[in-house]
């Protein structure tokens, strides 16, 4: 059980992943955010739990988060083995709109920080032409790298000028993590989400995989054969060290300890 969200979770390889489904997640980002929850979630699949892995701070990153969500139908196949029947894939961009879609009576106040130069502006053009009444309330561009201590002072104010519910953070695993993680406590802002491409999709830049294959699990194979110079290591790598690692886990050949 999950100390800060009340939810069982899931064992992937020493990574804590939720046992939730869409219309859950969705309801609990939304009370949390509404309640002023202090808080992150990281949509986390095999490409997060892969570099916790390999990185023991990364692994308590994503063990401390308020939610760490099923991102992916390996993390969904793994919790259903483990005894989680409800437990079904919470997809950043699918979560992304599923929340916005219900508050879109303006009581939740969104901010977009990430994305390249006019993604997060286009974001919120999209948003709030698809859902009327949504409240985004800013949008910062950060540089590809450490934001200086000016930088810094810059987003705190803006974000204690809008005052947004839920800071959307549109950067990629595992720099989003990292960045939610160091900035949490900073940061005039309550609930922050990390969801990756999510940012692309919305607005238009990159293409999702067809339903079908999202739900068989190899939307992987999708976004490797459109963006094959930069998935390449991640998806080709990473795969079937996940397989292998966690076909001994299932096994039980090899156990991970998940934190209290």
């Amino acid at each position: 059980m999950d100390r800060k969200s009340g939810f069982s979770r899931a064992n992937v390889l020493g990574v804590g992943v939720n046992a939730l489904n869409l219309p859950l997640a969705t309801r609990v980002v939304i009370d949390a955010a509404r309640r002023g929850e202090k808080g992150y979630v990281t949509v986390t699949g095999v490409h997060g739990v892969m570099e916790a892995q390999r990185n023991p701070d990364f692994k308590r990153i994503l063990n401390r988060s308020f939610l760490t969500t099923p991102d992916g139908m390996p993390m969904t196949w793994v919790g259903r083995a483990q005894g989680f029947s409800e437990m079904n894939r919470v997809y950043g961009p699918d979560l992304m709109t599923e929340v916005f879609r219900h508050t879109a009576d303006g009581t939740v106040r969104h901010f977009f920080y990430g994305g390249k130069e006019g993604v997060a502006e286009r974001l919120q053009q999209k948003m709030q032409s698809a859902f009327p009444g949504v409240t985004v309330c800013g949008t910062y561009c950060p540089p590809f790298r450490a934001l200086t201590a000016e930088e810094e002072d810059d987003l705190i104010r803006r974000l204690a000028e809008a005052k947004p519910h839920i800071l959307w953070v549109g950067l990629s695993t595992p720099k989003q993590e990292r960045f939610m993680a160091q900035y949490l406590e900073r940061l005039p802002v309550s609930l922050m989400i990390g969801v990756g491409a999510a940012f692309d999709m919305h607005a238009g830049y990159v293409r999702q995989a067809p339903l079908w294959m999202q739900r068989s699990g190899l939307e992987w194979l999708f976004r490797l054969s459109t963006e094959p110079r930069r998935l390449w290591r991640r998806y080709l790598i990473n795969n079937p060290a996940f397989v292998y690692a966690i076909s001994l886990q299932l096994a039980g050949l090899r156990r991970y300890e998940l934190p209290v």
